[in-house]
């Protein structure tokens, strides 16, 4: 099943040989139809195959692939995507600055903050995923995730999640504190309005920059495009990835004009990326959010994750953590969740693991899954739980 010349990541991977996806389906190599109900932990939002976003990339293609790096050249469908994008935010995040990755987005981000305010402390939380490159493993809360890659930035704490009083520690020798509002990997772990509320009031009375890493929970996953929206307040950095690019890999980090201009001198090419913006990931991202916009497709995100929520009711589920479409499904213990999770596949139905809640198991289905479409696979689903 695997080669020797391709590396794993693990030693116990999902296993399964991709033939084609299309729409809410996976199929393998020996014709098995998956509900894929993960949808690339939450990247393919839309589902596989969306013929707006696969036009889209085709044109973009018989135009040019790579041309330059990133900032050097003016390419339209950067452009157009930074504009669309923009125009959806408010007046503050006026400014997009393409990347590769979520990650990459989140380094950029602690980069410009430390320019910024030429301070070096920062903010984070545990319980707290925020990618696997040195900046971001740093400020992520998982230990086990970071002690084999030791030293890592100097100068990070990490305060508890949702812990309004443990805020007080932040004064104004910190230059910025990055959050999910939407603790992903954690298991779906949710601010609450009064912690984001105390937090902002924090980093505007000590002139400390609040970058949300929406990268998960962003473009829709959560019933408005970015989570932070849920909160009546505005980062000063956006960190978006994942769901971004339509199912082409992309990232972005959002912020101020005037803020991202630093980038551009002292020093020169502050953040400088070959790849990032490119123009065939760009034309996956402008559709993305054409279909979005032109679909109503996140005003019914809600709807359906209070469909789910109903049928996925059962005895042996302790908690639902769920906000919009992502959803934290915890059971007994992890033995249950392994046998959950590979009961779900060997009867066609795609759930995952979280990686710091090993007793949740992860859904998160594109978002334009149809009724019919939950109605199954949640019969499924249930099945499974009432073979327990």
């Amino acid at each position: 099943m695997y080669t020797p010349f391709l590396a794993n990541t693990s030693n116990i991977p999902f296993g399964i040989e991709i033939d084609r996806a299309e729409g809410t389906f996976i199929y393998d190599k020996h014709g098995k139809k998956y509900y894929d109900l993960i949808a690339g932990i939450a990247v393919s939002s839309l589902g596989h195959q969306h013929p707006h976003i696969i036009n889209k990339i085709k044109q973009q293609i018989d135009k040019h692939l790579h041309v330059m790096v990133f900032g050097e050249y003016s390419q339209g469908i950067q452009n157009k995507l930074a504009e669309e994008l923009t125009n959806l935010l408010p007046k503050s995040l006026n400014c997009l600055y393409i990347v590769n990755s979520g990650t990459e987005a989140n380094e950029a981000a602690l980069k410009l903050a430390k320019r910024a305010t030429k301070k070096s402390r920062i903010i984070a939380f545990k319980g707290a995923y925020h990618g696997s490159t040195h900046g971001s493993l740093s400020v992520s809360g998982n230990e086990n995730k970071k002690f084999a890659f030791r030293p890592l930035l100097p100068d990070i704490f990490h305060l508890p999640f949702n812990d309004v009083d443990a805020l007080d520690f932040i004064d104004h020798k910190v230059a910025a504190v990055i959050i999910e509002p939407i603790q992903g990997d954690a298991g779906v772990r949710i601010a609450s309005f009064e912690f984001l509320k105390k937090l902002r009031k924090i980093c505007d009375d000590n002139c400390i920059l609040l970058i949300m890493d929406e990268i998960q929970s962003g473009m829709g996953r959560t019933g408005k495009l970015f989570a932070f929206e849920h909160f009546e307040i505005i980062p000063d950095i956006l960190t978006i990835g994942k769901a971004f690019g339509g199912g082409m890999p992309i990232g972005g980090l959002v912020t101020s004009q005037k803020l991202m201009s630093l980038f551009s001198s002292n020093p020169a090419l502050g953040h400088i990326t070959t790849f990032g913006g490119h123009p065939v990931s760009c034309a996956g991202a402008l559709a993305n959010l054409e279909v979005l916009k032109k679909e109503s497709i996140i005003e019914k995100v809600e709807e359906k994750g209070k469909l789910f929520e109903k049928l996925l009711s059962h005895s042996t589920i302790v908690e639902i953590r769920r906000i919009g479409l992502l959803f934290a499904i915890e059971m007994e213990s992890p033995e249950t969740v392994q046998k959950v999770v590979e009961g779900c596949k060997k009867n066609g139905v795609l759930s995952f693991w979280f990686l710091s809640c090993p007793e949740s198991f992860r859904i998160a289905p594109p978002l334009n899954i149809s009724r019919e479409e939950i109605l199954d696979s949640c019969k499924i689903i249930k099945k499974v739980l009432d073979d327990l």
